[in-house]
């Protein structure tokens, strides 16, 4: 998008910085190190990219401390610990100035039963419904077709984007973030098999979402088959998650796209799991673990590891195992060769003209 803010706004909301060069003028945008132009802010966020941060038109670019040289005419280079903290920071004030949260009230379309506890300072957008018993906390924004269930509550400040649902009993903490197509409640996978006919288990628990929790679009989160389906306080999920029913994650996990977590599975705090990976249910992944991408895990592990690979296993293990797969051409032409040399040794013409097969052969009777 493009907008019109001053260069100083930027130094104001990101916080410690070093400033080099001289610019005067309006920031207008924000793109990367190769496309970014006159009036726009850039940043080098990994140090691959440093030859592009060199040959950058930006007019602001957002360095790392260590980083050497010197600006170019009309140029600015601001140096901070974290360039990409730094403009996560100034991204969020130019939401807050053009993308403002709607004015506290009740749109005349949505539907609210008498029920419910809206609070004045919510937001509740058009086409939404909040069903008896349900609650919004104060500052809250539903934006619009957003079906809130009957005795579900979601906390103050949090945001509901379009077309999400919050089915019944679930709770939503404050200041959380769901995105478009969010389910937090759907009905938990359980069946038992009788007969060879699969008997529908109910499932009536519920999903609780702790404080500054996001859910990323179309994430799924079963409820319970009875308690509750959890995640933690300060735990980022990507789009397209599948999490099943009891399952438990703690706090400040990330949960990256295309992962599903199976029923009854615990995650402890401080979690990494890393895209398209799949985890059985009923075990146990210890504090701190990181799980690579495309990892299948169907065993608990312990606090600390990092694992990755099908089955997952440790990531040294896994990397050793990849190394040897790729001697395994080399592998079989060796002993491919040793076998034909030892089809033309004397023992093996002897054998053969005496109706002996192959060395190491059964013969076929």
């Amino acid at each position: 998008m493009r907008f019109s803010l001053p260069f100083p706004l930027l130094l104001e909301v990101i916080g410690e910085a070093s400033v080099s060069g001289e610019w005067e003028g309006e920031l207008t945008g924000i793109a990367d190190l190769r496309e970014a132009g006159p009036g726009e802010l850039s940043f080098l966020g990994n140090e691959r990219y440093e030859a592009e941060a060199r040959s950058s038109r930006a007019s602001v670019l957002l360095l790392p401390e260590n980083f050497s040289g010197d600006p170019a005419p009309g140029q600015v280079f601001v140096r901070v610990p974290n360039p990409s903290l730094a403009l996560g920071r100034f991204c969020a004030e130019v939401e807050r100035r053009f993308w403002p949260r709607p004015e506290a009230g009740i749109h005349p379309t949505a539907v609210i039963d008498r029920d419910a506890v809206v609070a004045e300072t919510a937001s509740v957008g058009p086409y939404c419904l909040v069903s008896a018993g349900a609650r919004v906390g104060r500052g809250a924004v539903l934006r619009s077709h957003v079906f809130l269930g009957p005795g579900a509550s979601v906390g103050e400040d949090s945001r509901v984007a379009s077309q999400v649902t919050i089915g019944e009993f679930c709770e939503v903490g404050a200041h959380c973030v769901l995105e478009s197509g969010v389910v937090l409640g759907s009905e938990g996978f359980g069946y038992e098999t009788t007969g060879g006919v699969h008997q529908k288990l109910p499932q009536i628990g519920r999903v609780v979402l702790g404080d500054r929790v996001e859910v990323g679009a179309n994430t799924t989160l079963d409820r319970a088959r009875f308690g509750e389906t959890s995640v933690g306080e300060g735990t980022k999920i990507d789009n397209l998650v599948q999490i099943g029913h009891n399952v438990r994650i703690g706090s400040h996990c990330l949960i990256v796209a295309q992962v599903g977590i199976s029923g009854s599975t615990i995650v402890e705090d401080q979690v990494i799991i890393g895209g398209q990976t799949g985890l059985v249910g009923h075990i146990h992944i210890g504090k701190g673990v990181r799980i690579g991408a495309q990892s299948g895990v169907s065993k608990s592990v312990p606090a600390g590891q990092f694992v990755r690979g099908v089955p997952a296993m440790e990531a040294w293990a896994h990397q050793r195992l990849l190394a040897l797969q790729r001697r395994l051409p080399q592998l079989f032409a060796k002993v491919e060769g040793e076998r034909e040399r030892a089809d033309r040794s004397p023992e093996a013409r002897v054998s053969a003209e005496s109706g002996g097969g192959r060395p190491g052969e059964f013969s076929r009777g």
